[in-house]
């Protein structure tokens, strides 16, 4: 009777994906059966998570340019509002003005789902800098842009650049340092974004009172250059193994990009978008066929697009398992929602302190400071303390709270506010620096390495999306708002002209006599409207609270353990 040898070859538990083979050869000798193991590969393989960190200068280095373009990036989409009268009064181009925002945000928010994908299968550090360098050079054509179409082409070439830019930021970040402390770093990258979306229309004042608008964008290449070529010589960790990069790697990767997904995708957000940008303006009513043939057109895309996403399965680029998982769309809930609060904030703030205050375009600029220092006060205080503590949940749950106590106490804002305060209620309200960030480490933390990257690559679609909405919301309820409370305070005055004078002071207070009662009454008119809104940014915030307390109360000082393998199989 033959005796049989078997050869046992135990698998390392730590990584699912290496494994070992035993093969039978069919020969026998002198009775026995002989086997042939094939060995366990050696290092790492691709799709492997990494624990490669950076400490010392070279984080701070990292940090500093990574900070340095996040900056850039919100700055960018701050500064423009500031310059817009003066570019469409050297372009004659009035009509055009819904489009300098809107082909900047068509093109970044399309993108977006896509360059998740990129981002899991291409060096982190070099799809970043070409994103970067697209950004740039649509900053470029707007700097010397000589007419409106000329300006809107570059500002759709900067929102191709853009779409890539802030979640490969958080993805650098977050392979830099391990989980327990992400919080910290990466709000502070997010705060240098907030400051630079605060700032944004100070500067662009500053630059077309004093020089002219095209520094609004000839900015962003000094900058650039600095952050691009520091983080070009910079050795940036990947958060998975992957393949080096060469036309083989391509010719594999594209079936995995989901391209017939993005196809459907695009047109969707593209329908949407347009219907949010026509909608808004003066081009068309809300009941306007073209407005309802547009979010239909948004509404069949969008059933295809699922349709397909759920037939794709782990290739999608949004996978159906990936947003089942309730972190992470209770995550994404919390974040969308806060940081559209925040955007509402940003862009009615100055109305309130520049129509009903009666200060300037720059002065508007310094009175946002107790929100926004307060809030990168807060940032911080919750990255020191979350890994000593090593639950994120509590802050993200006092983030939305203080936002919506914060957002409360500024809805009794009125014409006669102390200083104290329009300062001390911002200083409530930047509380909700303290969960800013910490959606993307809970969806890094739920998630396995290789979806990481989608998985924040959704989140920022989501924001951008989300934001893009409600700010359309606002500017309705605020618009509405501000018709009804003139006609019921200043009846002797036509609404229209309120619309058409702005939100400045010198233009609302040309409208009627100075030291007037009709002046009094739409002041009040304006700070009503303003209360009227802070209202969205109460619910805002209220339904991100309510959002946290989904986002896991996981110990982020244990190590994570190892993905189960089907969770770990490549998108």
């Amino acid at each position: 009777m033959d005796t049989t040898i078997r050869n046992e070859v135990k698998e390392p538990d730590s990584s699912p994906r290496l494994s070992t083979t035993t093969e039978e050869t069919g020969e026998k000798h002198q009775g026995v059966t002989t086997s042939t193991v094939s060995p366990p590969p050696e290092g790492p393989q691709e799709g492997d998570a990494l624990d490669d960190y950076l400490t010392g200068f070279k984080l701070f280095a990292l940090l500093f340019s990574t900070g340095l373009i996040f900056f850039t990036l919100l700055l960018d989409t701050s500064i423009i509002s500031t310059a817009v009268p003066e570019i469409t009064s050297e372009f004659h181009s009035l009509p055009d003005v819904g489009w300098y925002a809107g082909a900047y945000q068509l093109t970044s928010s399309v993108l977006q789902p896509l360059t998740g994908k990129l981002y899991t299968f291409f060096p982190t550090k070099w799809t970043f800098l070409v994103f970067f360098f697209i950004f740039e050079l649509g900053s470029l054509l707007c700097a010397v842009a000589t007419s409106s179409p000329f300006f809107i082409v570059g500002r759709a070439v900067a929102g191709l650049g853009v779409s890539g830019l802030q979640n490969g930021a958080l993805t650098i970040v977050a392979g830099a340092v391990p989980l327990q402390k992400r919080a910290f770093y990466l709000g502070l990258v997010i705060g240098a974004g907030q400051l630079g979306l605060v700032i944004g229309p100070l500067i662009g004042g500053l630059f077309t009172e004093y020089v002219t608008w095209r520094w609004c964008f000839y900015i962003n290449l000094p900058i650039g250059a600095i952050a691009g070529l520091l983080l070009a010589v910079l050795r940036c960790p990947e958060q998975i193994v992957k393949a080096p990069f060469s036309l083989a790697l391509v010719r594999r990767v594209i079936p995995q990009l989901d391209i017939i997904g993005f196809i459907l995708f695009a047109p969707a957000a593209i329908l949407l978008l347009l219907a949010l940008q026509f909608g808004s303006g003066e081009t068309y009513a809300w009941d306007s066929s073209v407005i309802i043939g547009l979010f239909v057109g948004t509404g069949v895309a969008a059933v295809l697009f699922l349709i397909w996403e759920w037939k794709a399965g782990e290739v999608a680029i949004i996978p159906f398992s990936m947003v089942r998982n309730r972190i992470v769309w209770t995550s994404t809930i919390q974040y969308v929602a806060l940081i559209s609060a925040i955007f509402i904030g940003t862009q009615y703030f100055p109305i309130y302190f520049q129509a009903v205050k009666g200060v300037g375009p720059v002065l508007s600029g310094v009175y946002l400071l107790p929100s926004i220092l307060s809030q990168i006060i807060f940032i911080l205080l919750s990255g020191v303390l979350i890994p000593k503590i090593g639950y994120y949940v509590p802050f993200a749950i006092l983030a939305g709270i203080g936002a919506t106590i914060g957002a409360g106490l500024i809805s009794t804002w009125g014409p006669n506010t102390s200083t104290g305060m329009w300062i001390g209620y911002q200083v409530v309200y930047g509380i909700r620096g303290s969960g800013i960030q910490l959606a993307v480490i809970a969806i890094q933390n739920a998630l396995p390495a290789k979806q990481s990257q989608l998985g924040v690559s959704f989140l920022v679609f989501c924001q951008t999306f989300a934001a893009a909405v409600f700010v359309v919301v606002g500017n309705t309820i605020f618009t509405q708002s501000l018709i009804t409370e003139t006609r019921r305070l200043v009846p002797s005055l036509d609404p229209t002209a309120v619309l058409r004078a702005g939100g400045s002071a010198d233009a609302i207070r040309s409208l009627v006599r100075p030291g007037s009662p009709e002046l009094a009454g739409l002041l009040k008119a304006f700070s009503n409207a303003f209360d009227i809104v802070c209202y969205l940014m109460i619910a805002l915030a209220g339904i991100s609270a309510v959002a946290a307390f989904g986002m896991g109360w996981i110990d982020i000082r244990q190590t994570k353990p190892a993905a189960k393998p089907e969770a770990a199989a490549e998108a």
